[in-house]
């Protein structure tokens, strides 16, 4: 007997299957994440950045997760898009794409390029931003300070950091950044000198964890042959911060001048592994070693002082317990 339900469990599988297909058939394939990233890339490079900014930060993810094996796809969409938000002003998303860029194209010299610039415009803005918003605040002349001294206008910085002083005598930092300024002025003489003491002796009071003051206290006394000064703030300096090579050079330094070179030894050798590439501190440690009855060592340390003298093209003689500005 013909059972009409019988067609129906016949024939429902294969309605399903059709409609199955007539979906699959309907629907759109999806979209190429190298197709959607070159798109982008081209309409940012056409000059049309707020159009194609959306979709740049929408392909650097795409990309990363489809493991694009054309890496200069991915490298394109990061020079764009830092071009591209640096231009419409969207710092967050600049600073994304330099993130990408730093991880993944550290030596790249157009991703260090771009990366220079795009960091010098930020930092710009943001300076503006700081002037326009809060033009008499301390950060605001520090600011105008710091920009002064990377001209050399030493009278300036000097005017600025005592302004801030008055607002706040007791702002960390500043009368550090006030004697280092008196200090850098062309031939200073003995009552600037005086002065920028008195100024890192100040700031000791202020903040007594501060070993760029003591290093450069260190340092005045050492110029002066106050070897036993000179010796105590270096020793301080070098004990607040261990990474501080200069200071262990400047202690060592005095030690040697002291005629202590069984005691100039262990932070010689400590300033010669903090800073391999210092002649200073190798001619130093070659002169404790020598001294101390170590000639052989003192030898290997002159030899090695030698080659870094004869590879930079400087004299001869070193100075000892000199160096770059102190660490702040």
């Amino acid at each position: 007997m013909f059972r009409p339900q019988s067609v129906v469990f016949v024939l429902l599988p294969m309605l399903m299957a059709a409609q199955s297909s007539v979906g699959q058939s309907g629907s759109k394939a999806p979209s190429d994440p190298s197709t959607s990233a070159q798109s982008a890339a081209s309409l940012a490079e056409s000059g049309h950045c707020a159009e194609a900014l959306p979709a740049l930060k929408k392909s650097v993810g795409q990309v990363s997760v489809a493991q694009v094996k054309d890496k200069e796809l991915r490298r394109k969409i990061g020079l764009d898009g830092v071009r591209c938000a640096m231009t419409v002003h969207q710092t967050d998303a600049a600073l994304e794409f330099l993130r990408v860029l730093a991880r993944e194209f550290p030596t790249d010299p157009d991703a260090l390029y771009v990366s220079i610039h795009a960091y010098s415009d930020l930092s710009t803005f943001l300076s503006q931003e700081l002037a326009r918003g809060a033009p008499s605040s301390y950060q605001a002349r520090e600011l105008l300070a710091e920009s002064f001294e990377t001209q050399g206008k030493w009278d300036d910085a000097e005017k600025e950091y005592r302004a801030i002083l008055q607002q706040d005598p007791n702002l960390p930092g500043i009368h550090f950044r006030l004697g280092r300024a008196l200090l850098s002025h062309p031939n200073p003489g003995p009552e600037v000198a005086s002065d920028a003491k008195q100024e890192f002796e100040r700031e000791l009071q202020i903040d007594p964890k501060n070993a760029g003051a003591y290093y450069v206290l260190g340092e005045l006394a050492r110029q002066n042959q106050q070897w036993e000064d000179a010796v105590k703030h270096f020793s301080r300096a070098a004990k607040l911060d261990p990474q501080f090579g200069e200071a262990f050079l400047g202690l060592g330094a005095s030690l040697v001048s002291e005629k202590q070179y069984a005691d100039a030894i262990v932070p010689l050798e400590t300033a010669v592994r903090l800073e391999p590439g210092n002649p200073d501190a190798h001619y130093n440690l070659a002169m404790a070693y020598t001294r101390a009855g170590r000639k052989q060592d003192g030898d290997k340390e002159f030899a090695i002082h030698r080659r870094l003298i004869g590879n930079d093209g400087g004299a001869t003689e070193p100075t000892p317990a000199t160096g770059p500005p102190a660490k702040e």
